[in-house]
């Protein structure tokens, strides 16, 4: 007997992990208003933080990734000190607390926030006191990615791997790369991506997004990823018949084979133009051929969305239940970028205990 759909309460209490989430898509907008009033270059259409919220999410969800990300002048413009940065990473864990996450990968871009005159390594610092100070609040532990952008000079990119790698005694757990990927492939970054290659740093490329399955097969072959963010596009190295899998490429061959982990962010796909629907999204596809799939935000202020909305869409549109629910937890928690023996001590004292009891609660249904 199929258990009903679980309730907004019951998915939000569900312990989750959460790989794609990037700091300055994220803001409360009640934030944005309060610090804006501090930066006159930064002009918002309104002071109602529902309206702002509005506002975002309209701009955003307009079927390109593009026009997606223009809002982001607007984030970006206002978090620009220590403190906003400080205050906008510790509102963040605070937010995952409120919507079950145990543990989060937060990332952003440092060198978008030196406008003011702050310098890379005083952004960083700012950014990872704010997490820290949160995580101690909430209980929510965290690890922070650092983001260059695929459209800029591949020299920036160098200098922001290096900046990863020297915070990485204080939980900086992997470099990315971000940004528009038509006309901007990732391989013209490789020295960045070599350089944490040795020095044995975490690597996770958005891929497969605005771009064919090329971009993935670049970013894991040329680029050296460990995950991928994204990777809508892998569906392309799919033949697909009657919504059944009838064969796969080798690079579909290749990442399931070798578990390498797709951070899928569903509402986002839709609203960047990555897919037309998200009745039309491959992640029931990626999910059923176990793939080591994860569900992600990756923006929440522009995608008006949280973890727990994502795993609503999934049990609504593709019929998840919540062993299914509980599975992609335990594959994000394996796919985390902290060590081995931290993600094994999530899963068995926080997870799976965090299932356990809802269980018990009769909340879910006994296994």
């Amino acid at each position: 007997m199929a258990h009903p759909p679980l309730d907004m309460d019951t998915l939000r209490r569900m312990p989750k992990a959460l790989l794609h989430d990037h700091l300055d898509g994220g803001l409360r907008p009640q934030t944005v208003i309060e610090l804006a009033r501090d930066v006159p270059d930064v002009e918002l259409p309104t002071d109602d933080p529902e309206e702002l919220a509005e506002w975002f999410f309209r701009g955003a969800n307009r079927g390109s990734l593009k026009e997606y990300l223009e809002g982001f002048g607007a984030t970006c413009g206002v978090m620009q000190s220590e403190e906003a940065l400080h205050r906008v990473a510790f509102e963040l864990m605070e937010d995952m607390q409120q919507d079950g996450v145990v543990y989060t990968e937060v990332r952003f871009a440092p060198f978008l926030h030196t406008e003011l005159g702050l310098n890379v390594e005083q952004v960083m610092s700012s950014v990872l006191d704010g997490l820290e100070e949160g995580s101690r609040k909430t209980g929510v532990r965290y690890g922070l990615i650092v983001c260059a952008l695929r459209n800029l000079d591949p020299a920036l990119s160098i200098l922001m791997a290096e900046l990863a790698v020297s915070f990485r005694d204080r939980r900086c757990v992997g470099f990315d790369l971000a940004g528009d990927e038509f006309g901007h492939p990732p391989k013209a970054h490789l020295e960045a991506f070599h350089y944490c290659q040795r020095e044995n740093f975490n690597i996770t490329i958005h891929a497969g997004e605005a771009f064919g399955k090329q971009s993935i097969w670049q970013a894991l072959q040329y680029c050296g990823a460990h995950r991928i963010g994204h990777a809508t596009r892998l569906i392309e190295d799919m033949i697909v018949q009657n919504d059944q899998l009838v064969g796969m490429g080798t690079l579909a061959t290749y990442i399931k084979d070798r578990r390498i982990p797709l951070e899928i962010c569903l509402s986002s796909n839709v609203h960047t133009g990555a897919v037309k629907s998200i009745e039309e999204h491959p992640f029931r596809l990626y999910f059923d051929e176990s793939f080591r799939v994860s569900l992600n935000t990756d923006n929440r202020l522009m995608s008006n969305t949280t973890l727990t909305k994502e795993y609503a869409l999934a049990q609504s549109v593709f019929g998840l239940g919540p062993g299914d629910l509980e599975k992609l937890t335990v594959n994000a928690m394996k796919s985390a970028f902290i060590g081995f023996d931290e993600r094994i001590e999530i899963i068995y004292d926080t997870i799976k205990p965090g299932f356990q009891r809802l269980r018990d609660e009769g909340a879910l249904p006994a296994t």
